[in-house]
C-alpha cells in the first residue's frame, strides 16, 4: 500500500504536484500542477503538443513523472516510502493502483477475439478475480447504460468505430473505478458517430463520475465540464469556470487559441 502524499488540498481526489516529463531533450511537461476533487469534471484543452497526453498518461503512470508527483484518494501513484524515500512500485502494485483508474483513449484497443460482454468482464474477472457469475450481471448493465445491450454477443468487427469506444467505456467502468480519463475520446470517430459517444460522457457526467477529459470538442467541454484548463508548451496558462474561460479569457494565448478554434468550428458547421 502506499504512503500518504503531502501537502495536497484537503478535497482533492486528484493532486498534480509539480509534475516535469522530459523525453531526451525535450520537456514535455514543465512543473505543472492541478488539483481536481471528487465528482469534478476538468476539461483539458490546449493545441496539439501542448503536453495534454501526456499529463493523462502520468496520472495512471504510463509515463513516470521526470520530476514531481501524481497522487489519488491521498496516496501517490506508482511510488511508495521505503526507508523514507520514495521507490518505484513493482509492476504488480501499478497494476492493482490503476485498478481505480477508468481509461479511454483514441484507439478503442477491444480484444478482436472477444465479444463485447467479455471485453467488458475481462478486467473484474482477470484482475480483480471476480467469477463470470458475479461479474456478468454487471457487465451487461453497463452495456444497457450505453445503449448496447442488444450488441453483447457481437465481435468488435461487427461494431460501428463509435460502438467500440462505448464498449471500451463499458469496459473501464467494469473495474468501478474512482476517476475516468478521456484522451480525444471521439478523435478517431467518424462525424456521425461522435455524438453518441459523448451522450455516454454526459450521462457519466450526471452520475457524479471524476473526470479529466482532454478533447478538442468545445462545446462538449463548454457544456458539460465544472473547470476549464488551458494548456500551452506543457503548462497549464490558464483555468477557470467554463463560462468565464470561453467567454471572456483573459490570457492572450487563451485568447488567441479560442478564436481560432471556435472559427475552425464555426466555419465546419457552416459547410
Amino acid at each position: 500500500m502506499a504512503e500518504q502524499a503531502t501537502d495536497g488540498a484537503a478535497d482533492a481526489l486528484v493532486e498534480i504536484r509539480g509534475v516535469d516529463k522530459v523525453f531526451g531533450d525535450t520537456r514535455v511537461l514543465g512543473r505543472v500542477d492541478l488539483s481536481v476533487r471528487a465528482g469534478e469534471k476538468v476539461a483539458i484543452i490546449g493545441p496539439s503538443g501542448s503536453g495534454k497526453t501526456t499529463l493523462l498518461r502520468c496520472v495512471a503512470h504510463l509515463e513516470k513523472p521526470t520530476a514531481g508527483y501524481v497522487a489519488i484518494a491521498g496516496q501517490r501513484v506508482g511510488e511508495k516510502l521505503v526507508n523514507g524515500h520514495w521507490r518505484e512500485m513493482s509492476d504488480r502494485e501499478i497494476a492493482q493502483m490503476r485498478t481505480g483508474i477508468g481509461m479511454v483513449f483514441q484507439r478503442f484497443n477491444l480484444f478482436p477475439h472477444l465479444t463485447a460482454l467479455e471485453n467488458v468482464m475481462l478486467g473484474p474477472t482477470r484482475v480483480l478475480k471476480r467469477s463470470r457469475a458475479e461479474v456478468e450481471p454487471l457487465a451487461r448493465d453497463l452495456l444497457r447504460k450505453v445503449g448496447l445491450a442488444h450488441k453483447a454477443d457481437d465481435y468488435p468487427e461487427r461494431l460501428s468505430g463509435g460502438q467500440q469506444q462505448r464498449v471500451a467505456i463499458a469496459r473501464s467502468l467494469a473495474m468501478q473505478p474512482k476517476l475516468m480519463l478521456f484522451d480525444e475520446a471521439t478523435s478517431a470517430l467518424d462525424p456521425e458517430l461522435i455524438g453518441e459517444v459523448l451522450n455516454v460522457m454526459r450521462d457519466l457526467a450526471r452520475d457524479g463520475m471524476t473526470m479529466l477529459i482532454v478533447t478538442h470538442e468545445m462545446r462538449f467541454a463548454e457544456e458539460v465540464a465544472d473547470r476549464i484548463v488551458f494548456m500551452d508548451h506543457g503548462r497549464i496558462v490558464d483555468e477557470g469556470p467554463p463560462g468565464e474561460l470561453f467567454h471572456a479569457p483573459s490570457h492572450p494565448r487563451t485568447q488567441a487559441f479560442l478564436r481560432a478554434v471556435l472559427d475552425r468550428q464555426t466555419m465546419a458547421d457552416a459547410s
